[in-house]
């Protein structure tokens, strides 16, 4: 089926390039764009509404959706509204491959923020050979920076060597006597965070343990944990795993400085998930908010928390606002930064939009908003954010920065400070009539 369909897809791009290019065919349909009409872009992606990184990921998904909403309530982007079509992969790569195809036959304009590592790298090959943008892969493997290979795909987190780069030496600065356990996902983020936190922690790490996102039991790695010695565990875990790591901790009484990354560390999450996984253990009894007391988090995004940043106010106006009564948490505002850095390079495509328009218009300048950091996006840098800060939570507290945020590459070089002159809301435009430029 697969090959018919590639063919199928092959023959319809070369009639629609046929056609005057500022046409429309017998659909109205702009010649030569699928999922763009007079008054619609489509665009799709897939993520994992069911499954084992629902709890904490199907928010992202809600905050870009919320965006949307806001952006078309507002006049859309040069006259149109965006149609935002989510599938359900279950976290599952053959489903993911399913649900993509899916949207493809039903004729999206772009892939965004397609969720997860195995699930995005079973379909990066379809999206890039059907000529789809796929923009902003939730996932921080390096696979998504491969502008030769995926001329079409784009990172958007910080990638996990360049966040674990980061850590490894905010560690190794500020607890130098202390020994390392790394608990860490069996797929492409386990080696790339290893090949990051190992620049500055050798001899330190004393453990390394593995889990299976399919399997919800870390009894025996946090026991090998707790056996090692190590005073520090760095979770390289999505909050389903973290809220399971701290419990089983707190059940064996072993109390180490947790860390955790960017992906993983969505206190408002995790927190719900431990006080679930709790109900009938002994833990019932402990307030949830001790459980991640003292975390260290890296981040790349305002944090919900931070209730003073300027986007972090506006996500939550337009989050109560279209979200109701669903909590923000920091994936939320993952999935609405997706939304307006798509929504920024839509407004300066401008009206006539194509597939390589928007493309073009990425890859012509440095892009600013939300994020703390950098944007990389260039036709040879396809990363996406460039590193992160340090906080520190405190139950009840806005988080404590530690670390202002920092840059760095995915290979040997530096870390370095930098000064990022991020807009506000109201100075960016996100839809047509918007003042901001």
């Amino acid at each position: 089926m697969r090959p018919l369909r590639i063919l199928s897809s092959t023959l319809a791009v070369t009639i629609l390039l046929t056609s005057c290019s500022s046409g429309q065919d017998d659909t109205g349909e702009a010649a030569g764009t699928t999922g763009v009409t007079d008054d619609t872009i489509v665009i799709g992606t897939h993520q994992p509404l069911t499954g084992a990184a629902s709890p904490g990921f199907r928010h992202v998904s809600a905050g870009a959706g919320a965006v949307f909403d806001y952006i078309n309530e507002n006049g859309g982007i040069h006259g149109r509204q965006i149609e935002y079509v989510v599938k359900d992969d279950g976290f599952n790569p053959a489903q993911t491959v399913q649900v993509t195809h899916d949207l493809m036959d039903e004729g999206i304009f772009a892939m965004l923020g397609g969720l997860g590592t195995p699930t995005h790298e079973a379909v990066i090959e379809d999206l890039n050979e059907a000529g789809v943008p796929d923009l902003f892969v939730s996932s921080g493997a390096l696979a998504w920076d491969q502008p030769q290979v995926y001329p079409h795909s784009y990172g958007f987190q910080v990638d996990y060597t360049r966040e674990a780069k980061v850590q490894g030496r905010y560690i190794a600065e500020n607890f130098p006597d202390d020994e390392v356990g790394l608990l860490y996902q069996n797929d492409d983020v386990g080696p790339t965070s290893q090949a990051g936190i190992g620049q500055y922690l050798t001899e330190e790490i004393v453990a390394w343990e593995s889990y299976d996102p399919g399997v919800p039991e870390l009894a025996g790695q946090v026991q090998s944990l707790k056996d090692s010695g190590a005073e520090i565990a760095v979770c390289y875990c999505i909050p389903a795993f973290l809220a399971l790591a701290v419990l089983e901790a707190t059940a064996i009484g072993y109390t180490p400085q947790w860390v955790a990354p960017s992906f993983g560390g969505d206190v408002a999450v995790a927190n719900a998930l431990i006080e679930e996984y709790a109900q009938g253990t002994a833990a019932e009894d402990v307030p949830t908010e001790a459980f991640l007391d003292g975390l260290i988090i890296t981040a790349f995004l305002p944090m919900a928390a931070q209730r003073e940043d300027p986007w972090t106010r506006f996500f939550r106006e337009v989050h109560e606002q279209y979200n109701g009564d669903a909590p923000l948490t920091d994936t939320t505002i993952y999935g609405m930064v997706q939304a307006v850095l798509l929504a920024q390079v839509l407004m300066e495509t401008g009206p006539d939009l194509t597939r390589q328009s928007l493309l073009d218009t990425l890859n012509s300048h440095e892009w600013t908003g939300p994020g703390l950091v950098p944007f990389n996006a260039s036709e040879e840098d396809h990363s996406g954010y460039a590193g992160v800060m340090v906080v520190q939570h405190h139950a009840g507290e806005e988080p404590e920065v530690l670390q202002e945020p920092m840059v760095t590459d995915s290979g040997g070089g530096e870390i370095q400070p930098f000064e990022l002159d991020r807009p506000t809301p109201d100075e960016l435009a996100l839809f047509s009539g918007s003042s901001g430029g």
